[in-house]
């Protein structure tokens, strides 16, 4: 077992808040990147949330308070960034090129420094607010989720704000690993829209609009979609014809052989399906069929599935978070306690790593 992550030696400044970026540089520490959180006067916003909520964003951390309107908190940061790799902000882009946290005004003392700009429509888009609901709102995930007859849903964890801080975590390692500096621009509106990858392919070059389905079906695979047993539900995902035949058997009904005849024939197989399901519970019916290599889940609730899987439930200090999910064969993370404010303001600076 190595005791060094493969991250180690990499220095990252963070000023970031809320979620996206301390959710991205926090992936970074638990690869044994040195991650030093950049802390105005008072802490980070997200303290004042909870302390739970703070530690599951900002573990494996250092705390540096610094005042970076003040002159003094500007030298402080231009020492810090002489000394590091790169440098993640998510705020706003007039905050960003005011408290000069760009290449352009950092590059002076640091020419290979990466600096990595997280924000809701990019550097250059503008300060429209850009919270995670609006988002999602904004870029067609709400429209396209819930029932046909419903209204727009949103997802029921912050799928923006994560989906961006992983996408910025990547753009920074892809920089550092070109050997030279520069500016990274990575914001939630195209992180977004990148995401819906097929969906807005569809639409491009085929005219189809994405509808919804009623228990958020597929709009292609026939079966695919939750459905109401004789207790909870069940998520079945038949992507091919092999798993229908398994499937079909296992169940009792006949027909539909090709993917083609049960897309053509949705509302009837998809009336056959429900009825072989009520037949049995969510449970039992995921014990039957996951030996079988079908695809399916009974829906569980977010406690359920915890205390399904103990394995991922890992100790920071006081609290119990859900761990790194990247995991590399010889090496095991520390779990260390998100900082105090400033607990770590004497960080040493050494010589500067570009030279």
């Amino acid at each position: 077992m190595t005791t060094e992550g493969p991250l180690a030696g990499i220095r990252i400044i963070e000023v970031g808040v809320m979620l996206a970026g301390p959710y991205a540089t926090m992936l970074l520490a638990d690869l044994g990147a040195e991650v030093i959180k950049i802390e105005p006067p008072g802490g980070e916003i997200s303290r004042q949330v909870s302390d739970s909520y703070f530690a599951s964003l900002n573990r494996n951390k250092q705390s540096v308070m610094l005042d970076l309107q003040s002159d003094a908190g500007r030298r402080r940061l231009g020492e810090l960034v002489a000394d590091s790799h790169a440098l993640l902000v998510n705020m706003k882009p007039s905050a960003i090129r005011r408290l000069g946290l760009t290449y352009e005004s950092l590059r002076a003392h640091n020419e290979r420094i990466v600096c990595v700009a997280l924000t809701g429509f990019g550097l250059d888009g503008g300060d429209d607010p850009a919270f995670d609901y609006v988002i999602q709102a904004a870029t067609g995930v709400a429209a396209m989720t819930g029932h046909p007859d419903g209204p727009p849903t949103l997802p029921g964890y912050s799928s923006a704000d994560n989906s961006t801080g992983l996408t910025a975590a990547l753009g920074l390692l892809a920089q550092i690993v070109s050997n030279r500096g520069g500016q990274v621009d990575v914001c939630l509106r195209d992180v977004m829209l990148s995401q819906l990858n097929y969906r807005a392919s569809a639409y491009l070059n085929d005219g189809a609009a994405p509808q919804r389905y009623p228990f958020g079906a597929h709009s292609y695979y026939v079966p695919a979609q939750l459905f109401l047993t004789a207790d909870g539900y069940l998520a079945l995902f038949i992507t091919h014809d092999g798993f229908w035949r398994t499937f079909s058997a296992e169940a009792g009904i006949e027909g539909f052989p090709t993917m083609a005849e049960r897309a053509a024939n949705r509302d009837e197989v998809l009336a056959l399906v429900a009825a072989a399901l009520a037949g049995d519970t969510a449970l039992n019916w995921e014990a039957r069929l996951s030996p079988l290599g079908i695809p399916v889940a009974a829906v569980r609730t977010l406690p359920e599935a915890l205390e399904a899987t103990p394995e991922v439930v890992v100790t920071a200090g006081e609290h119990r978070l859900v761990g790194s999910p990247i995991r590399i064969d010889g090496y095991q993370p520390e779990y260390r306690p998100a900082p105090g404010i400033d607990e770590h303001g004497a960080v040493e600076v050494h010589s500067p790593q570009s030279s």
